[in-house]
């Protein structure tokens, strides 16, 4: 582990605290990709100045973020960094790239079906007419983080499923000449299914983020309706918030 690490004993800010914090900034950014060992906690310590038990509650402080895995007679590992989206009207496909996180996509499904009561009401078409069904199992570093389920008018363009694993629903959008202009969104949570938990490599019963977003075109014509799921450990929404005068 080769990083430019350092402490500042005149801060408030507790020691292990600004030395979690410095790691997590480097998964965060790829200097400390998945897989690779932290070191030993003897050898940080003495590097840095500090005692082991301080070494120690920062890199357990990781381990309980799911940053970091002790793996017995390997080591201190970094599993992964958790994907932080901005809360704007943008495809997940196209944060993860932009935050180097290799996105890739399984189409699970792409067929055109009846619209249920709920995806009705979303797309303003009556209930059992036509709609195009896309699932999609969205995967990082080669491990899934999130299962898409998106609903589009039949006639809005053209889907194939190799594209559709090359590159995001929005940039296909935007390459067929839609223009994307908002979106209504709702954000929400809850425990996945054994079904659920098996297609996200995570535990039945374990936190899911969920999310259900209409989109509308800049003529005000909604374009999709979509359904996920995040994995909870793998997964955060970023907020701005600013205070009314």
């Amino acid at each position: 582990m080769d990083l430019q690490l350092s402490v500042d004993r005149n801060s408030p800010v507790p020691l292990y605290f600004q030395l979690s914090q410095q790691l997590e900034a480097a998964i965060e950014r790829g200097k400390l990709s998945p897989g690779s060992l932290l070191g030993n906690e003897i050898e940080l310590a003495g590097r840095l100045g500090l005692s082991r038990p301080t070494v120690r509650q920062a890199i357990q402080a990781l381990v309980d973020k799911g940053l970091l895995v002790r793996r017995r007679g390997i080591g201190t590992q970094v599993v992964h960094s958790q994907i932080r989206r901005p809360l704007e009207l943008s495809s997940l496909y196209d944060d993860l790239e932009a935050a180097g996180q290799r996105p890739a996509t399984r189409v699970l499904r792409l067929e055109t079906t009846a619209a249920d009561a709920e995806a009705a009401a979303a797309l303003a078409v009556a209930e059992g007419a036509e709609v195009r069904l896309l699932e999609r199992l969205r995967l990082t570093h080669g491990e899934p983080v999130a299962f898409l389920r998106n609903q589009l008018p039949p006639d809005l363009l053209r889907l194939e499923a190799g594209e559709l694993e090359r590159t995001g629903l929005y940039r296909l959008m935007r390459g067929a000449g839609i223009t994307l202009h908002s979106a209504r969104q709702t954000i929400g949570a809850r425990a996945a299914s054994p079904a659920e938990a098996e297609l996200l490599g995570e535990e039945p019963g374990a936190p899911l983020l969920t999310m259900q977003r209409v989109t509308f075109d800049d003529t005000g014509r909604v374009v999709e309706y979509g359904s996920h799921l995040y994995r909870a450990s793998r997964y955060a929404f970023d907020f701005q918030l600013l205070v009314r005068s």
